[in-house]
């Protein structure tokens, strides 16, 4: 590891050995929002907060380089880090470039906007301004087989969407409501942090994605490249990328996290499942 010489120190020795390389933190953004599992921890305000506060609280930044790749996922997960990343930005003064690198979608896409620029690479899938609930109904089946589904609640909505009954048409209104709650806020981020959109024509909130040449020119990225040839071409053929690793520890430390019964091999069938889901977020944008 280098070491930090004094300024008086520093000060004796050459020109070339005294003048040091713009510095820029590189953090990586990648995997689906909230799929948090001991062994797939995805991205969650608890998974990156400490990254972040490395990279922002590194000495002599020019700025803070986030590497996103996802999907999208919880939107309360997108919009805090969103705001981690906001606050933090403000408190040090720092700016943020995103790099696109395959898809920054929905939530990745929310906190792609937490930069002050935002730059794609050309084939990368940019977009999916909206709000998707999925899910699927049980009901017929289990009365195939015999199956009575009991549930008993105090309150009429707190079995809403519950796969096992009949979808109840007064419970998908509900979530239609919750839906587009959720969708106005994410438009007016969208809108605050991006006022170079193209207002004109195509509907940019609609859920659509478009190539990293297409979001340019929708002023939805703001140039098309890649960290490295961006960073150079910025701040000198010499500028210091420093990777923030994130702390994932041991695999049977994080298999020993769990706090709900059921022990390892219970842990490792819901990772099955959590990567069956990572896999169909990923497959929306034939990743």
């Amino acid at each position: 590891m280098p070491v930090s010489l004094p300024a008086p120190v520093r000060a004796l020795l050459p020109r070339r050995l005294r003048e040091r390389p713009p510095r820029v933190a590189v953090v990586r953004l990648s995997g689906a929002i909230g799929a948090v599992s001991p062994l797939r921890p995805g991205l969650s305000i608890g998974t990156v907060a400490g990254s972040l506060e490395r990279a922002f609280g590194m000495k002599g930044l020019a700025a803070v380089a986030l590497l996103i790749n996802s999907p999208g996922g919880s939107p309360a997960q997108s919009h805090l880090i969103h705001r981690r990343i906001r606050a933090l930005a403000a408190e040090k003064t720092v700016p943020v470039i995103a790099f696109v690198e395959d898809v920054a979608a929905s939530g990745g896409y929310m906190i792609a906007c937490a930069a002050d620029e935002i730059v794609a690479d050309p084939t990368s899938v940019v977009g999916s301004i909206g709000v998707v609930s999925a899910g699927f109904g049980f009901d017929r089946l289990i009365e195939r087989i015999g199956v009575e589904r009991r549930v008993h609640t105090q309150g009429e909505a707190k079995a809403m969407l519950d796969p096992f009954r009949p979808e109840n048409p007064d419970d998908v209104a509900r979530l239609k409501r919750i839906q587009a709650d959720v969708q106005e806020v994410f438009t007016r981020l969208v809108t605050e942090r991006r006022p170079g959109l193209a207002r004109d024509g195509e509907n940019l909130f609609t859920g659509a994605i478009w190539t990293g040449r297409q979001a340019l020119d929708l002023g939805l990225v703001d140039a098309l490249g890649d960290v490295r040839s961006t960073m150079r071409a910025r701040f000198g053929e010499k500028v210091d990328l420093k990777m923030v690793a994130e702390a994932k520890g041991s695999l049977v430390a994080r298999l020993l996290r769990r706090t709900t019964p059921g022990g390892i091999g219970s842990g490792l069938a819901e990772e099955a499942l959590a990567a069956v889901e990572e896999r169909a977020a990923w497959a929306r944008f034939g990743l």
